[in-house]
């Protein structure tokens, strides 16, 4: 029997990123619904992430937090889906690199545009992102030149980056970019993009 698949989310919350990386794995999985004010504070909750933040999986005796290691878990756990670039192929760099650059700096940088934190000069050497338009900017020219995020098929370094991507440029935290449009008219279309926003929209509605 496969190990029990749990997932903790809000439909208001990253979460959302972890949801489609599950609608493209395709196994099935149980979700459980937090609250931010009471259950994600819970004694029940806080021994699966004692951070009191979601998502969060658990599989079997495994417990991963973190969007970014739920997605590469993911991937790993069920390479059936082929959501993985193979180990050693010359695709599994870019797709580390660029899964991890999107929980670093594209993370830290538009977080810090949503509450208008701005670096100082002087002390801009010690952000791992450097400036709002680099980060843009390198995410424009890796959309640009490759179909997707590693190589030319999608992964689930397009899940974890393209939401950070469409996140950004909908509520302006990530600058517009020329190439951006085109990359996510090719992944936000895909089925389980699409019935994993129908999910959440439909939990948010509740």
């Amino acid at each position: 029997m496969a190990d029990q698949l749990t997932f903790y989310t809000n439909p208001m919350s990253r979460g959302r990123i972890v949801r489609w990386m599950l609608e493209e794995v395709g196994a099935p999985y149980e979700t459980v619904l937090l609250d931010y004010a009471s259950t994600m504070k819970a004694p029940d909750y806080l021994a699966i992430n004692p951070m009191g933040k979601v998502p969060a999986i658990k599989h079997g005796a495994t417990i991963v937090t973190e969007g970014a290691a739920i997605c590469a878990y993911l991937a790993d756990a069920f390479p059936e889906a082929g959501l993985a670039p193979p180990v050693g192929s010359k695709d599994r760099g870019p797709y580390y690199r660029w899964l991890f650059f999107a929980a670093g700096p594209l993370e830290a940088v538009t977080t810090n545009k949503a509450m208008n934190v701005e670096v100082p000069d002087e002390r801009r050497p010690m952000v791992g992102y450097g400036t709002l338009d680099a980060t843009a900017d390198a995410l424009n020219e890796l959309v640009g030149a490759n179909e997707y995020i590693a190589g030319g098929k999608f992964s689930a370094a397009d899940v974890f980056v393209g939401s950070h991507i469409g996140w950004g440029t909908q509520f302006g935290t990530l600058p517009k970019r020329p190439n951006f449009d085109a990359y996510l008219a090719r992944i936000m279309g895909r089925p389980a993009a699409v019935k994993a926003r129908e999910i959440d929209d439909k939990a948010m509605a509740a």
